[in-house]
């Protein structure tokens, strides 16, 4: 099935213009989730917008927006009047200016999304604005609309197409100064310092992400499969924190510990072929396909047992 576009318009230098699509480019689809159930019958809880007041059930097209001015005094502003002030960025991302990725704080990225061209046209126009930035080594800001809000993108090209990151504005970054002033001045001696770049030495290498599991959501899907099967689940003692006296000590044993971890094979994480969801069992023991495990919905009675 064809990735849907979350934003369709146009990516803009100047007087260069192309049509392009964007797309999310992570997805939490393949993260276990729950459903709220009554634990007396099993089933869905469902939730219904009702009036405050009255406790009546209200239609979706009897709802509007509202602004609280002060406590139970609303300003109404309808749909109509939102699109009014709809922006230039609705439809176009106009690229402002270039700038060196060293020069965004971390703390403004949001989130990832794929550029490409949308239809037949304007490959060429893409194809010169993707190479510029490319050539230039730079990260282009533009604006773009999503859900019916403004947000700063920047736009840096990967392969043939162009990733796009949404970016915060300054009033969404808390000041670091808010946690960081009660912080003690500590003077960390050499010694310290050479025995914890001894451990970072140890532990370099280089980020593959496809090392790293992801412990909770294997848990989980370990804790399903174990009901499933009618096994009876036992808390596993929890691990004590050691209390740290001597920083120096800790640092010396902390080498010696990673030095006997370096010598052992490295743990491969546990991988599903398509995704997470594919580590589950079969239902009724059956081997299933991978389309069919990612896909087939458990019995109501099956269903309210493993919740």
């Amino acid at each position: 099935m064809a990735p849907r576009a979350n934003w369709k318009g146009f990516l803009r230098l100047s007087l260069v213009t192309c049509p392009v699509a964007l797309y999310p480019a992570t997805s939490e689809g393949e993260k276990i989730s729950f459903n709220q159930l009554n634990r007396q019958t099993g089933h869905r809880i469902k939730y219904v917008k009702v009036d405050a007041e009255t406790g009546d059930e209200v239609p979706n097209e009897d709802i509007v927006k509202g602004y609280e001015l002060e406590k139970g005094q609303y300003i109404e502003v309808s749909k109509e009047e939102l699109e009014e002030i709809a922006l230039e960025s609705t439809r176009t991302i106009e690229i402002d200016e270039f700038v060196d990725r060293s020069d965004i704080d971390p703390r403004y990225l949001i989130r990832p999304y794929y550029i490409r061209p949308d239809g037949k046209v304007g490959h060429d126009a893409f194809a010169v604005i993707r190479e510029t930035i490319r050539e230039m080594n730079k990260v282009a800001i533009g604006r773009v609309v999503l859900t019916n809000r403004e947000h700063i993108i920047a736009l840096e090209p990967m392969e043939k197409g162009l990733v796009g990151t949404l970016l915060r504005y300054p009033y969404e970054v808390r000041s670091e100064q808010e946690y960081f002033d009660e912080i003690q001045d500590v003077k960390v001696t050499k010694d310290m310092l050479d025995l914890a770049k001894h451990i970072v030495n140890q532990k370099a290498g280089r980020f593959e992400p496809e090392k790293f599991e992801d412990h909770y959501e294997t848990a989980l899907i370990d804790l399903i499969n174990e009901k499933r099967a009618g096994k009876v689940i036992r808390p596993k003692e929890r691990p004590k924190g050691e209390n740290v006296v001597d920083l120096m000590e800790a640092l010396r044993r902390s080498v010696g510990k990673e030095a006997a971890k370096a010598d052992k094979p490295a743990k491969k994480p546990r991988k599903a072929a398509a995704g997470q969801k594919e580590m589950l069992m079969p239902i009724a023991g059956k081997k299933a396909t991978a389309k069919e495990t990612s896909t087939k919905k458990p019995a109501a009675g099956a269903r309210r047992k493993s919740a």
